[in-house]
């Protein structure tokens, strides 16, 4: 189960089944359609296990694909087709959540996530460098706006934990807009935080840019191919 033809089967499975569960979750949709789209479910999940007995058949080590990282990931994917008969309404909540293990398998398989993943792992350091800047920055802004905004508004800012809230949403530029500081030099300090935040949006998209444009494995097979 390693031919293209059957990779682009199993992506299209795994895309329409989850279209279905979320189409599923909508109170308005027919009764007929809502049963189809459970049965679609199951036999995906049918299809899923089929699989996932062709994957244990066919490899060379059954015992380490098992247990390997890809064979957990196939294994998680089936459960919650298998078991949704029978079960509660608690229950199928808890089994929907572990459909979401179906976009793993996509990375196996899809080329551009593929070629994400080799950048997110050839720049691994630089990003665990950046995400501990960027917690020391977010701990610094909820110190500092909580300093300035706390008297002003206790309600709003009563704790650094709770300014933290504020500090996120200003860091990644969504600014909600819930919690907004009111003194001069609460506001003062917002500008600057805005233009750290602009600054902590493009760093990591710098790196995954900068990673796939130096792609080892991608400049070897155009090499090939030239």
């Amino acid at each position: 189960p390693g031919t293209p033809l059957f990779e682009r089967i199993s992506q299209g499975i795994i895309i329409l089944s989850l279209l279905a569960m979320s189409i599923s979750t909508m109170s308005s949709i027919p009764s007929a359609l809502r049963v189809a789209l459970i049965t679609f479910d199951v036999i995906a999940g049918i299809v899923f296990a089929g699989e996932y007995a062709m994957r244990i058949y066919f490899a060379k080590d059954r015992r380490a694909y098992i247990f390997s990282f890809w064979g957990i990931i196939d294994f998680i994917a089936v459960i919650p087709s298998l078991f949704i008969a029978g079960a509660d309404l608690k229950a199928l909540r808890a089994i929907r959540l572990l459909r979401l293990f179906r976009l793993l398998k996509l990375a196996r398989t899809s080329t551009a996530l593929i070629r994400l993943g080799n950048a997110f792992k050839d720049q691994r350091y630089e990003f665990a460098v950046f995400g501990l800047l960027s917690i020391l920055i977010l701990y610094i802004a909820s110190v500092v706006v909580y300093t300035f905004e706390h008297e002003a508004q206790p309600d709003a800012f009563p704790s650094i934990p709770a300014a933290m809230w504020w500090a996120v949403a200003t860091l990644t530029t969504v600014g909600y807009g819930d919690v907004y500081p009111i003194t001069a030099g609460g506001r003062v300090f917002t500008g600057v935080v805005l233009f750290v935040g602009l600054g902590l949006v493009a760093v990591p998209t710098g790196l995954i840019a900068t990673a796939l444009q130096h792609d080892p494995k991608e400049n070897k097979s155009e090499d090939s191919t030239s």
